[in-house]
């Protein structure tokens, strides 16, 4: 429980933070303005997928279920939907899936799997690119990057910009942060190098603009009923205080 004192002043420099950043991870005013939804693999995970990172791939049905709910939903402009890691079944499932649904999506690669077996390959960058998907950063090698000190943080960040950009001739400006961990020495070096949206994994309450945008990823476990259920009647006000107060910690950190 958080007492009455510390939620004050934790909304308190959150607000100072906001001001002096411009980093505002929702509209202030419309809290629940966006949804977003994060996503790894779908189908049956290959032999190089970690096993830290198995309980996040799920079925073809349960991926299908989850975008005939976003399909259903009464403002589809309002549901954002993002991938990390890159993997391979991002362009062998997903991507047609969401073609078919008429759904766009960001993807977020690790510059550092690309080519391997089970990831994507950088033709495959290029084709969800030419198929009308955003493209972004994951970092380099899946790494926590507040574990990470300046030199190492700014290489992740720098690096795998580059790599993109430079294969796909375009500018990439949004970056994924690996396993939603950051502080604010994180949100800075992200600005640094030139990003200018953040995602994190904050919760499903998002904004359609600013620089840290919240999402909720999606796990095995993940009812698509229970998605539903929060799309229809919202998180209610204790979680999304309770998101609130855990972006709050972390960016003032």
């Amino acid at each position: 429980m958080y007492s009455v004192g510390l939620t004050m002043r934790l909304a308190s420099h959150l607000k100072r933070f906001i001001i002096l950043q411009g980093t505002s991870p929702w509209n202030m005013r419309d809290p629940m303005a966006a949804r977003a939804f994060n996503f790894h693999g779908i189908g049956q995970p290959g032999p190089e997928i970690p096993a830290n990172e198995r309980p996040y791939w799920i079925s073809i049905a349960a991926f299908e279920a989850f975008l005939d709910i976003f399909m259903a939903y009464r403002d589809r402009r309002r549901i954002l939907i993002t991938f990390d890691d890159g993997n391979r079944s991002d362009i062998e499932i997903a991507a047609p899936l969401l073609a078919k649904h008429r759904l766009n999506a960001r993807f977020f690669v690790l510059t550092g799997r690309l080519e391997h077996p089970d990831y994507l390959s950088k033709q495959n960058i290029r084709d969800l690119r030419d198929m009308g998907f955003v493209i972004g950063s994951h970092g380099i090698n899946h790494v926590d990057w507040v574990q990470q000190d300046t030199l190492g943080l700014d290489h992740e960040l720098f690096q795998s910009r580059a790599v993109l950009e430079e294969l796909l001739d375009q500018p990439v400006t949004e970056a994924a942060i690996p396993f939603g961990s950051y502080r604010r020495r994180v949100l800075r070096g992200l600005r640094t190098n030139g990003y200018t949206v953040a995602w994190s994994s904050d919760g499903s309450a998002t904004a359609l603009r600013g620089f840290l945008r919240p999402r909720l990823s999606i796990r095995n476990d993940t009812e698509p009923g229970a998605i539903t259920r929060l799309l229809d009647s919202g998180e209610g006000f204790r979680c999304r205080w309770h998101q609130k107060l855990s972006v709050a910690r972390k960016v003032l950190l």
